[in-house]
């Protein structure tokens, strides 16, 4: 069961690593590289990018590890309002802490943390003896006023000047943070300042996925883009600093054009010239010579805009107003020419649920095409039904036959309704494999299933109704890309996520 494939990821590592040691060498062996997006688990690149693995871009850095020393920034007014991330679910201090475990147990140095727009704040200075305590060097930038336009306060002694210069030792310095609004690129034209101070004309050059530079505007990768920010109001545009230098139409986003004057200005002040006519020259990003199979990526890229636009229904019923997202969306999809019913797992679900008198359902499309579905019943939910069937399919397994014995349902239905206070005694998904995996030591079947586990990689999954944040998680760590439809299963007022 082979997924169809559209991006090289070899191919990408290697030519990414090469690319960015030539523009290593071309600033005399100091870069410092802005990197955004996520580096350990980019899940939008794999699911429009079908054959690019989630940890590409750390792949990549492995290659020329030896010569990488990490800075991450975080934002100190963020550490003070305790802002968190949506897909962790931890806050940004903590989840510096999960990037410096992550990178330093693969090998990669990290040489310190810059705390930006630092003004002591109490939360700040807490968590900078946190980081001192655990060895970690930490460092302060400071507000500046008139920033990013009044480039000669901002260039001068008593702008980057009077942030701690960050003392860094090898040749490329990736510059990262655990979320947007972090100051990454303010600490790189920061550390340039400094080092010129110094003698040293270090480069800047900044990594990131999308959108993609060398694929039309309008091309559905970089229209899903668009829809993964559309909280953001990033627009995709053309390079309009490129087109005039060189002739030639590249896409970058809105905010990179927009900055681009103040940037190069910026630039022109510290080394005498830019050492850039536009955005996209700055930039490294090689996936758009990756691609092997445009078809594939459209299909998947056009599958992902209609993922996000069931997101955004279900985040407005769960938060409340988000119009403007949901009015966007709508229009990426036009321009796509794709419609909801397009993605093929919400109509077998909402099939399934019409089969049994509107009670809830889900269906799974494994990465073959193949699809199942799942009702909801007295034992389990609709997606713990789905997830068995799936695994059934998987494993060539009789789709009649029971994986998992009411002997083994019931302690766990009674476990959860008597001693946990649950009042919905159906088992989740991540119950319904713990059952799994109890019974597999009896039942050769049910082992058989559990090893399928890894083939669900890459499935998609549609509900009729929002589900639990358990479901929600069980389905990420399987590596599937769940949606659901915009209502609950009992209409009140309050509701458990």
């Amino acid at each position: 069961m082979n997924a169809k494939i559209g991006f090289d990821n070899d191919k990408y590592i290697s030519m990414q690593s090469s690319h960015i040691a030539e523009r290593i060498e071309k600033f005399g062996n100091k870069l410092y590289l802005e990197i955004g997006g996520k580096l350990f688990d980019d899940y939008h690149a794999s699911r429009v990018l079908p054959g690019f693995q989630p940890d590409s871009k750390l792949q990549m850095l492995l290659k020329l590890k030896d010569k990488i020393e990490i800075v991450i920034a975080i934002n100190a007014e963020d550490i003070e309002s305790n802002k968190i991330r949506a897909d962790y679910g931890i806050s940004y201090d903590e989840d510096v802490l999960r990037l410096i475990d992550a990178f330093t147990s693969v090998g990669l140095m990290v040489g310190s943390v810059c705390l930006t727009m630092f003004s002591k704040q109490p939360s700040a200075i807490l968590f900078e003896k946190r980081l001192k305590e655990l060895g970690v060097k930490v460092f302060h930038h400071y507000r500046i006023d008139g920033y990013p336009n009044n480039v000669e306060l901002i260039v001068s002694d008593n702008g980057y000047g009077k942030n701690e210069y960050i003392q860094t030792e090898r040749p490329l310095v990736v510059v990262t943070a655990p979320g947007p609004g972090s100051g990454k690129l303010a600490v790189c034209l920061s550390q340039l300042y400094h080092e010129h101070k110094r003698g040293i004309d270090a480069g800047y050059a900044k990594f990131e996925t999308f959108p993609i530079w060398n694929i039309p505007l309008k091309h559905p990768v970089n229209l899903a883009y668009e829809a993964a920010t559309a909280d953001l109001n990033d627009v995709n545009i053309i390079d309009s600093f490129h087109l005039e230098a060189y002739g030639e139409t590249t896409v970058n986003y809105n905010r990179d054009v927009e900055a681009f004057s103040v940037l190069s200005a910026t630039f022109e002040m510290i080394y005498g010239e830019s050492p850039y006519k536009s955005p996209t020259d700055m930039g490294v990003n090689m996936a758009g010579n990756c691609i092997i199979d445009d078809e594939v990526c459209k299909e998947a890229s056009k599958q992902e805009i209609i993922r996000r636009y069931f997101k955004c229904l279900c985040d407005k019923k769960r938060y409340g107003d988000s119009s403007d997202n949901i009015e966007k969306l709508e229009s990426l999809m036009h321009q796509a020419h794709v419609k909801p019913t397009d993605y093929k797992v919400v109509e077998a679900a909402r099939a399934k649920s019409e089969m049994t008198e509107g009670r809830p359902a889900a269906a799974i499309e494994l990465p073959d095409g193949t699809i199942v579905t799942g009702k909801t019943s007295s034992k389990l939910g609709p997606l713990a039904a789905a997830l068995l069937n799936a695994l059934k399919a998987l494993g060539n397994i009789d789709q009649s036959f029971n994986l998992v014995s009411r002997l083994a349902i019931e302690p766990i239905q009674t476990l959860k309704t008597e001693y946990l206070g649950s009042t919905n005694p159906r088992l989740h998904t991540d119950e319904i494999l713990i059952a799994l995996s109890s019974s597999a030591a009896h039942n050769e079947l049910a082992e058989r299933a559990m090893q399928q586990l890894p083939k669900l990689k890459g499935a998609t999954a549609h509900a009729t109704v929002l589900v639990s944040s358990v479901d929600e998680q069980t389905l990420k760590k399987l590596g599937i890309a769940l949606t659901c439809d915009p209502k609950y299963e009992m209409d009140r007022s309050y509701h458990k996520h």
